[in-house]
């Protein structure tokens, strides 16, 4: 079992190790571009996920000769662009990244860049967490003749100290669901000086500045969810949105037991950004039935309360939340054990008053000795406000030993992480993300008049199509739009949004043909790319299932309520490629 424990300094760790000065200036320079690769990956926090954030430098010497950073899942490799960027000058340059790098598209896509390019040397900032992945790139490097250090591993000084808290911190969301199996939660609120969120009266707007608010609008949009209570939604009517002019937009969710909820309010405008509602079983029945009329998607629990909700967040994918509730539910997440990181903003004002509300709730403690204390904590001036900063719960360390499959093998042969007849994936998540739809294999297919065109993955084609045939002339500058979009994401993203907002734009005969057009895709896909092909017939005689939990068509769905239709036609597509045509038609009409 993985232990949750805040970063020793390596030179701790192996007390006995000798460190000399001529160790310690090359410690300094691995450190000092290890951190780099780190600060490059925090570019594109959340618009990564549920992929880690990957930054990538490539150094001769004392200078930088290329650098990346990957954008979102589904796009090229920061290893890749590190390495295209420095061209030739990768000739027994070393290579600096903040996490192993992870196989998930079939190809060993970044170590392979790393052996062709003549990289001699990669130093890692911290092993990948997530167990079919870890090692795995380490070992092919290390077998290819390369050099491979590992901060607090194979490089021990009081050097590294700041550059693997950094590579810690960078990917702490993903850090929390692989040791814990939550995602990562932030609990964040503006108070008084006297630690008043509003007055008696509960007006609030507004206690922090305006530095202090774009801040927030920020920490929104690495999120992949803002969760809040009923008693916001009736007092603040917030959009909770990040309104930084695009990018990414985090789910609203809303936590409420009674539904005792305005019928008018901005969070159940869901034109831009989709809101949950989790309330208790057959609460307000006619409300629920009311939101789902808006649009928004009602989520029922036995029992609300913040553990039982953060395990279905976790079970949809998600990696970090933030937290915008009042004193009452944060006291309640606090209890649960649910909240790792609080961002506590402080203003220099006082208004006193006995019974006006504070951040946090009844916590049931009675002495200054059961008072929780935040670890690593920061200060930080923000407009005339100071922002407090720290961690509730430590983030894991994940230098204790997970064994890699090999490993795994290695201890007994006859264990097998993958002996289950039934094949899950989802996105990047597991040794099988390349067979989605989403994975970053560009294919090229004619268009309407013949010519051959080039999209960057089969989600970008898919989305697409919903609009190619149809009548409204705005069509053609839609689809244009979708097949630029840097990310699969961002396709998906803009094909859902026009379909939604200008259902007269989608193609009249897009609901039967919408499973043709993602077959077509695939098979160009997988017949293109004789690792997809090859994967995909390794297969054989699995049942393979679209993992998301929240897409009831081409998914599983959270309980298998889903139709599966991806896992179905990838299922006929290996059985085309094998030859076995009675199987496919089983498998395509359901029959498993």
């Amino acid at each position: 079992m993985t232990t949750a424990m805040w970063f020793t300094p390596p030179f701790t760790r192996h007390p006995t190790s000798i460190i000399n000065c001529t160790y310690n200036h090359h410690h300094a320079l691995d450190a000092s571009y290890v951190k780099r690769a780190a600060d490059l990956s925090d570019k594109s926090a959340c618009f990564t996920s549920p992929h880690p954030n990957f930054g990538c430098v490539i150094a001769t010497a004392r200078n930088v000769v290329g650098e990346g950073y990957l954008y979102a899942q589904g796009t090229k490799p920061a290893e890749v662009q590190a390495v295209e960027a420095a061209g030739e000058f990768c000739r027994g340059a070393t290579a600096y990244v903040n996490m192993e790098p992870g196989d998930c598209h079939g190809d060993f896509t970044a170590v392979s860049a790393f052996i062709k390019a003549g990289i001699t040397r990669v130093v890692i900032g911290i092993r990948h967490p997530l167990p079919h992945l870890r090692g795995k790139a380490i070992q092919t490097l290390r077998t290819e003749g390369l050099q491979v250090d590992v901060l607090g591993e194979d490089i021990q000084s009081i050097s590294i100290e700041d550059a693997l808290k950094s590579c810690l911190v960078v990917n702490a969301p993903l850090l929390y669901r692989s040791a814990c199996r939550v995602p990562f939660s932030v609990l964040k609120y503006a108070m008084t000086l006297d630690g008043k969120i509003a007055a008696t009266s509960g007006h609030a707007s507004w206690i922090s500045s305006k530095e202090s608010r774009s801040r927030v609008f920020e920490l929104r949009g690495r999120s992949d969810a803002v969760i809040v209570g009923g008693n916001t939604v009736r007092k603040d009517n917030p959009r909770l949105t990040p309104r930084h002019g695009g990018g990414h937009l985090p789910m609203r969710i809303v936590m409420s037991q009674t539904l005792n909820l305005p019928e008018v309010a901005n969070l159940w405008d869901v034109r831009e950004v989709p809101t949950i509602v989790a309330t208790q079983r057959g609460a307000r029945r006619s409300f629920q039935k009311f939101l789902a009329s808006k649009g928004v998607e009602v989520v029922e629990f036995d029992i609300l309360n913040p553990k039982d909700v953060v395990d279905y967040l976790y079970d949809r994918g998600y990696l970090s939340i933030l937290w915008e509730c009042g004193g009452t539910l944060s006291a309640s997440a606090i209890s649960a054990g649910v909240i790792h990181k609080v961002h506590a903003f402080v203003a220099p004002k006082i208004i006193g008053g006995k019974n006006a509300p504070s951040p946090v709730g009844e916590l049931g403690m009675v002495e200054m000795t059961q008072a929780l204390e935040l670890i690593d904590v920061s200060y930080e001036q923000i407009g005339s406000d100071v922002l407090i900063s720290g961690y509730l719960q430590p983030i894991p360390d994940m230098t204790p030993v997970i064994p890699s499959v090999d490993e795994t093998s290695a201890i007994d042969p006859s264990l097998s992480l993958y002996d289950s007849p039934i094949i899950f994936f989802y996105k990047t998540w597991d040794p099988y993300g390349s067979f989605s739809n989403f994975s970053p294999h560009p294919i090229r297919l004619p268009d309407e008049n013949g010519d051959y065109v080039t999209w960057s993955s089969v989600e970008h084609y898919y989305q697409a199509h919903k609009f190619v045939g149809s009548s409204n002339p705005n069509a053609r500058s839609y689809i244009e739009a979708i097949r630029s979009a840097k990310s699969p994401e961002e396709a998906a993203r803009m094909g859902r949004r026009t379909q939604r907002e200008h259902p007269d734009m989608v193609r009249a005969d897009w609901e039967s043909m919408k499973i043709e057009v993602m077959y077509k895709a695939l098979k160009c896909k997988f017949s293109i790319y004789p690792h997809l092909n090859s994967m995909l017939l390794s297969t054989s005689g699995c049942i393979l299932v679209e993992a998301s939990p929240h897409d009831l068509f081409w998914g599983g769905g959270r309980d298998g309520e889903g139709l599966n239709y991806l896992g179905r036609l990838l299922m006929k597509l290996r059985s085309e490629f094998l030859g076995d045509d009675d199987t496919h038609k089983l498998e395509i009409s359901g029959g498993y």
